[in-house]
């Protein structure tokens, strides 16, 4: 808890300066009443499911199970496009929704039925953390063109943090930190926050959305080769099958594969 408020507000922190320096109003959100509701919404049940509850599922199991779970979330997207906007899914979906359960269903039972190679903290969590992600997409989406990346990001991680302050306090340091750990909790907050944020917000310049999310799609992928690479985790067959299936879902609902094979033939 301790380490994702201390991101959170560091990180939000300094997108806001970021804003300022660029003169991009960061206070102009809270001018209107809607811009203000709606980016407290985005801290609450967005940025806090998707920071902590993914760092809880990575500490009941490991960062790439953790990751791929999160990556359901466009499949919570379409879920909600069905309940809520009365929007059927088209085709790709449809596969999508089928290879992602193939895909899970070999990450839960590594390939043998009845059998839960996964703990249901790991699950309970990762599903969470799924949720918050597919609501960080949802929730902005009025006022991110408006405000900005930089502003709209910034007051939702400040806000996320400043709550969580409110059950635990950030400013209570834990004891005997070594300088290694605040070094990585400073790589969290500046490569895995804010450069990751930003770098992804300033990509739409160069490139179409659905490019930028097909290339965020792959996090699972790379989550699971530094696991193997840096952390020495254990992987069997079934967890990285299992993981690019759920890759290969998210591709199919990011890109519409089909019109390509179409374009392809002719």
């Amino acid at each position: 808890m301790w380490l994702t408020q201390i991101r959170m507000i560091s990180a939000g922190a300094i997108m806001l300066v970021l804003s300022g320096l660029r003169k991009q109003k960061p206070f102009a959100i809270w001018h209107q009443r809607h811009s203000a509701l709606q980016v407290i919404a985005y801290g609450l049940f967005g940025l806090i499911p998707v920071q902590f509850f993914y760092f809880l599922a990575v500490q009941a199991g490991n960062a790439s199970i953790a990751t791929i779970l999160q990556y359901l979330c466009p499949f919570v997207i379409v879920l909600y496009n069905v309940v809520r906007l009365r929007q059927l899914p088209q085709r790709s979906e449809v596969i999508g929704i089928i290879v992602a359960f193939m895909g899970t269903f070999l990450l839960v039972t590594n390939g043998h039925f009845g059998a839960i190679a996964v703990s249901p903290l790991v699950l309970f969590w990762g599903l969470l953390s799924a949720v918050g992600a597919a609501t960080i997409a949802l929730i902005p989406r009025d006022i991110m063109p408006e405000f900005g990346p930089l502003n709209t990001t910034g007051w939702g991680l400040l806000v996320a943090g400043l709550a969580m302050n409110t059950y635990h306090s950030a400013w209570l340091r834990p004891r005997h930190m070594p300088w290694q750990a605040l070094l990585l909790i400073g790589a969290i907050i500046l490569v895995g926050t804010v450069f990751a944020l930003v770098l992804f917000n300033m990509s739409f310049q160069y490139i179409k959305p659905t490019t930028a999310s097909l290339l965020d799609a792959f996090e699972p992928l790379s989550a699971t080769v530094f696991s193997i690479l840096l952390l020495r985790v254990p992987l069997t067959r079934y967890d990285l099958f299992g993981g690019a299936l759920i890759i290969l879902a998210v591709a199919l609902l990011t890109v519409d594969v089909s019109h390509y094979l179409r374009r392809l033939w002719h």
